[in-house]
């Protein structure tokens, strides 16, 4: 790590995960490269190195930035409900991810390379920010639907956070593979972030209605 105030680091590494945020829009993630990012920051792309050693290290940052996301919109349903229905907190939750596009699309990438190429301590960092927003689902459960046994919210959060790898997929479809699933003779009905996850989760909150 460079020499320099923590402020001037953090907000090195800001510019770093911004800049590949905004490529992300365009491009695909094999064709981002810390090339590409350096040519998008204000300093040199060997400078990049001084904060993070490989493009993956930069992906992870950039999920743990949307997870730090995410944990405020589900924060907010905790503190500003006393209490819900399956069917309100079904849709409440749907709404979070509806805003969470580049989430849901770093989620259904590859993960295993991603914590693999990535320092050990960026990995507790990330770790940190998924388990802050896996507590804060637990604690709306444990808070909305206080019938549910410790069992049953595992089987909830054990469920629900395997199943968002694939929302990305399943509701961005482009016109190549529309076609394509036409000429295969697949049907596809096109759902919406907030369709498909509204879905599962009233699904898992059934008995609960």
């Amino acid at each position: 790590m460079p020499k320099g105030s923590e402020e001037l680091t953090n907000s090195r590494k800001e510019e770093i995960i911004n800049a590949c945020a905004k490529l992300y829009e365009t491009m695909s993630f094999k064709d981002i490269t810390i090339k590409e990012i350096g040519k998008a920051t204000s300093f040199t792309r060997t400078s990049i190195y001084n904060y993070f050693q490989t493009r993956e290290e930069i992906f992870l940052a950039l999920l743990q930035k949307e997870y730090d996301l995410w944990y405020g919109g589900l924060k907010k349903i905790e503190d500003t409900n006393e209490e819900m229905t399956a069917e309100g907190f079904s849709s409440a939750l749907a709404h979070t991810l509806e805003k969470r596009e580049r989430l849901l699309k770093l989620l259904s990438m590859n993960h295993y390379d991603m914590e693999s190429n990535s320092r050990e301590e960026n990995l507790v960092e990330f770790k940190k920010s998924y388990g802050a927003v896996m507590r804060q689902v637990r604690l709306c459960l444990e808070k909305f639907f206080p019938e549910m046994s410790a069992s049953d919210i595992q089987d909830f959060i054990y469920t629900f956070f395997p199943f968002l790898f694939g929302v990305y997929p399943y509701t961005y479809v482009t016109d190549k593979q529309c076609r394509a699933m036409k000429q295969a003779g697949a049907d596809y009905v096109f759902l919406s972030v907030y369709e498909i996850v509204y879905a599962c989760v009233i699904r898992l909150l059934e008995k609960y209605n």
